[in-house]
């Protein structure tokens, strides 16, 4: 039989039909500066505010200090957090300990690209000042924790239509 990997779903081919495996569960996303301030975040998973300030804490100490040539992914509690670092932000996603970090990783970038092309090179005040958008773009991306779209030609037509109708 043969493996693929599409975005956020595992697929198993088995004599031409296609399977399902198991799709990622996103339960938080955080973006975080390099002081440890949330410049963003979603949570697919209830918490409350105090659990929400503890966990963007502890998150912080632990990928803050880390040296680049360790993996992107760390175990949490109970989950496993990856991450991806650009400039001075960190994007992390919290998954089951058995998630693809792979994929993971490869949706951070997806959203990312998105960010950028919509900002033309985003950056931390993009985030601050325009979050509403940036919070729409989230939602056409993920959406109760998994992935909604792939395509990045899609997504960017999406955002394009919502511009025009002036929702974001």
């Amino acid at each position: 039989y043969q493996r693929r990997v599409r975005a956020s779903f595992f697929l198993v081919r088995f004599r031409s039909n296609w399977s399902f495996i198991s799709a990622i569960m996103i339960k938080f996303l955080i973006v975080q500066n390099r002081q440890g301030k949330v410049r963003l975040s979603k949570w697919y998973v209830p918490y409350e505010d105090d659990e929400k300030r503890k966990l963007a804490n502890e998150i912080h100490r632990l990928i803050g200090g880390r040296e680049t040539r360790f993996t992107n992914w760390v175990e949490f509690r109970t989950h496993k957090i990856v991450y991806r670092r650009y400039a001075g932000l960190f994007f992390c996603l919290c998954v089951d300990t058995d998630d693809n970090e792979l994929a993971c990783l490869e949706s951070i970038h997806l959203f990312v690209e998105v960010l950028d092309g919509f900002f033309k090179s985003v950056c931390e005040l993009d985030l601050v000042f325009h979050f509403h958008k940036v919070y729409t773009i989230l939602d056409e991306v993920f959406m109760a924790g998994e992935m909604v779209e792939t395509s990045k030609d899609t997504l960017k037509a999406r955002i394009g239509e919502l511009t025009q109708l002036e929702v974001i």
